[in-house]
């Protein structure tokens, strides 16, 4: 089994009509890879077999159906007992997907917009059933529960982000005496100093926050900034005057042939199934990519019980039918393996700062687009605030820096507008 931590007090919850022992509280997710399961669904139009990747939310490749409601990204989603999961878009299971086929009958590309366009009778009936073939999952069983109205707040000063900037950010404004509210949207704070493999990192430490509350958008009304924020189900609107974001990034999937098949993940999502949920995702995992954080993985891989190979190697591509089942690197070529986990920098998560009127620009050097901002974190918009990966790919240590250096400025320290 993958789970390397046993559980003390499993629930039962149903995956396909079988029975899976599960923690409650923890990612579905994680409960469905420790049972051995690595394809969560098909894909729309090509039904090719789909599998975690990020393990944040940023990539739905874990979307199931979930007590009858469907597209619920499983990675975001806690094990209640007695859960009933489906997996989507498949005939007549995600095993067994006799819809594959379509994938090997148009190899190069398949237009299902243009497919018999122009035949009269023909290009109806096509076009419903790409309707029916390419959705996502049928309608909920039941209507959505009414909503309940938005809760109105203000603050003056907000940061978004737990992670080593934000929390390095609080504890430099707590010892100054600014008040501030911290918006976390997973259970606890930490960000990759609990989650990351990453050698030389700080310690954890904490802050008071709002944890499980999501900030989802970024607006303004009559000319008053405001974040949406979900928290416990109910829309917050937090009004603001100054704002800090510390909000990470994105993992990023590395092009390369067959990187679409379960069992490809991002370093940092296999590093959170071991230090968060003691859940080790294969017995043989490939670590590969950036050298520094493929050795911290490899060394939690043999750490939890597993053997990791190809490390800090270049992928050239990934095989395996419905699953990974070797890879291919160089140097070293082909080894087998049950996981691929692609170590490298995050894409910064710089959507927030767009919307709130900071400039986003290209970085040759890093790859990624990065949002731009002085030694001090403020960007062209004097209220808006960054540090961190959101900036670019830096160690945890550096962010931390960069959260201590905007403190300081929000606080109205040396230099501060």
């Amino acid at each position: 089994m993958p789970r390397f931590i046993p559980v003390d007090s499993p629930v039962t919850i149903e995956l396909d009509g079988d029975q899976l022992q599960a923690r409650e509280g923890e990612p579905v997710a994680c409960a469905v890879l420790a049972n051995d399961q690595l394809i969560f669904s098909r894909s729309p139009k090509y039904h090719r077999p789909r599998g975690p990747f990020c393990l944040t939310g940023a990539c739905a490749q874990c979307l199931m159906r979930v007590d009858g409601i469907p597209n619920v990204p499983t990675c975001r989603t806690a094990v209640k007992p007695g859960m009933r999961l489906e997996r989507q878009n498949a005939m007549p299971d995600v095993r067994i997907d006799l819809l594959r086929a379509n994938d090997f009958v148009f190899r190069d590309w398949f237009n299902h917009h243009e497919f018999m366009a122009g035949w009269p009778i023909a290009e109806q009936v096509m076009l419903k059933i790409a309707r029916q073939l390419s959705g996502l999952g049928v309608l909920p069983e039941r209507p959505a529960e009414a909503r309940q109205p938005a809760i109105i707040e203000e603050h003056e000063l907000v940061v978004v982000g737990g992670g080593a900037a934000g929390l390095a950010a609080a504890r430099q404004l707590s010892n100054r005496g600014v008040s501030y509210v911290l918006f976390e949207r997973e259970a606890q704070v930490g960000g990759r100093l609990i989650t990351g493999a990453e050698a030389g990192q700080p310690a954890p430490w904490n802050a008071p926050a709002r944890v499980g509350a999501e900030v989802v958008g970024l607006f303004a009304d009559d000319g008053k900034a405001f974040l949406a924020v979900i928290e416990g189900q109910r829309l917050h609107l937090v009004f603001y005057k100054r704002l800090l974001l510390t909000v990470g990034g994105h993992p990023m999937l590395p092009t390369f042939p067959n990187n679409d098949l379960p069992g490809v993940m991002s370093g940092r999502a296999v590093s959170t199934l071991i230090r968060r949920h003691g859940v080790l995702p294969g017995k043989t995992i490939a670590c590969v990519g950036e050298l520094s954080e493929a050795r911290s993985l490899a060394e939690l891989v043999k750490g939890a019980g597993g053997t990791a190979v190809a490390v800090g190697a270049e992928i050239e591509r990934a095989h395996g039918l419905r699953a990974v089942n070797a890879v291919t690197v160089k140097p070293g070529g082909k080894i087998a393996c049950e996981v691929i986990a692609t170590c490298g920098p995050l894409s910064p998560a710089f959507e927030l700062a767009k919307c709130g009127g900071a400039e986003v620009v290209w970085n040759a050097q890093a790859r990624c687009f990065v949002v731009q901002a002085d030694a001090r974190g403020q960007t062209v918009n004097p209220t808006l605030f960054v540090a961190g990966e959101v900036r670019g790919p830096m160690s945890s240590s550096a962010a931390a820096e960069q959260g201590l250096a905007a403190a300081d400025a929000l606080a109205g320290g040396a230099g501060a507008p």
